[in-house]
């Protein structure tokens, strides 16, 4: 590969590579499917150059805004969406839907335990709430564990009443090292949530699983898709921005609350953005497969090294997000660094360990990115904590990917 890298790691680098044609071969399959729907989406919608062009100030009469926005909604398989430069980050995106959906008295219910760590601030349920939690306006909160990694149905069920507005799932697994859930498990949940409360709104934080599968979470009958645009969708080329996607009597709502009543969607200038949201997403299939490739390449390594990996090499995808429990903070530490020495950007830069704003513990990160925090290029990260494991993820080009969980090999193995 290139000096740094030892024979001994190459060649397991290589033996595990070609294990894994079959499955690198569906995932050019799926592929291929969820790009030519971006690019029949464009082409019926008619994109054309009129929607690279910007608007500033007020932003009214966004033509490309728009549009892309009917192109999310369109290819997603929505009513309506909203794809905001605006949006933060994927927890802002989600808090401005839980705060337009909710309303005092109502409760969240969330089945698939404990919420992204981000969001305990958002809800209300940290030691130390920040102001204008959802609790702070009377909306109240409950969770129901997995069960053996599996949903509690028998929980679920007695935890839902006449106060419960929203359920929110989360399909990845985030800090956690739970099994990330199909579209087809999505859709039985939903199911069985709607045996009990017809009218209850189901909203799936989508993060990390755009374009992993063919389908997504509108089609298992999900009432809002809410994520981040420096993950999955925005294809390494948004520099910023979340969407929502779903009903549009509820999108119409999220638009009043991310604005204000009354302005809704007719506001909201794209400064520069509108080109490089539609070419990330016109890319995003193509960069999604490369991620989902390096994260099979990366947990069939480690898995042949002894680590825990959760999922295996040879399990299904729904995420792009591979977990590997190495046991020490040394380890964790090792590996991050790895990352890090491999990416384009700050490849000379030791990542260490330090408290980040709405996380539980010290979090290490390496993410040596364009774009500050993109999920959908190389990083990974972890929080130090017990099993010590690493979140990995991204990758623009498969090929770079290689290259750096080679590098965090060779330094997770120079750690006793």
């Amino acid at each position: 590969m290139q000096e740094g890298i030892s024979e001994r790691v190459v060649n397991l680098i290589l033996e595990e590579e070609k294990k894994l044609d079959k499955r690198f071969k569906k995932i050019d399959e799926t592929c291929e499917y969820n790009q030519l729907k971006v690019l029949n989406s464009m082409r019926h919608l008619g994109v054309s150059q009129e929607c690279m062009n910007s608007s500033t100030g007020y932003g009214y009469d966004d033509y490309g805004r728009e549009t892309l926005e009917k192109l999310y909604a369109d290819v997603f398989e929505t009513e309506a969406a909203l794809v905001r430069p605006s949006i933060t980050c994927g927890t802002h995106a989600l808090t401005v839907a839980l705060s337009a959906v909710l309303r005092p008295g109502d409760e969240l219910l969330c089945p698939a335990g404990r919420p992204y760590d981000t969001l305990e601030g958002v809800i209300g349920i940290k030691a130390d709430n920040p102001p204008g939690s959802l609790k702070e306006f009377g909306i109240t909160y409950k969770e129901v564990l997995l069960k053996d990694n599996q949903f509690d149905y028998d929980s679920i069920k007695a935890s839902i009443n006449e106060r419960t507005r929203l359920v929110e799932i989360q399909r990845s697994k985030g800090y956690d090292t739970r099994p990330s859930y199909s579209v087809e498990q999505i859709e039985e949940l939903i199911t069985f949530i709607r045996s009990i409360k017809n009218d209850v709104i189901i909203m799936v934080d989508n993060c990390y699983g755009e374009f992993v599968c063919k389908d997504e979470p509108s089609k298992a009958g999900a009432d809002l898709l809410v994520g981040s645009l420096i993950k999955n969708p925005g294809g390494g080329l948004a520099p910023i921005g979340g969407y929502i996607a779903g009903r549009e009597d509820l999108i119409e709502l999220c638009a009043n609350r991310l604005t204000a009543p009354g302005l809704g969607r007719e506001v909201g200038a794209t400064i520069g953005l509108n080109r490089s949201l539609f070419q990330g997403f016109f890319m995003a299939p193509k960069v999604t497969a490369g991620a989902l490739k390096s994260a099979i390449l990366a947990s069939s390594v480690y898995e042949r090294l002894g680590y825990e990996v959760i999922p295996s090499a040879q399990s299904e995808r729904y995420d792009i997000i591979q977990a590997v429990n190495l046991g020490k903070a040394e380890k964790l530490v090792a590996f991050c660094e790895g990352i890090q020495a491999g990416s384009p950007v700050d490849s000379h830069v030791r990542p260490e360990p330090y408290p980040m704003p709405g996380y539980h513990s010290d979090v290490i990160m390496a993410a040596g990115a364009f774009i500050q925090g993109s999920s959908i290029e190389l990083s990974a990260d972890g929080p130090l904590e017990e099993p010590y494991a690493v979140y990995f993820q991204g990758g623009l080009t498969y090929e770079s990917a290689k290259f750096a969980i080679a590098l965090s090999v060779e330094k997770v193995l120079s750690v006793s």
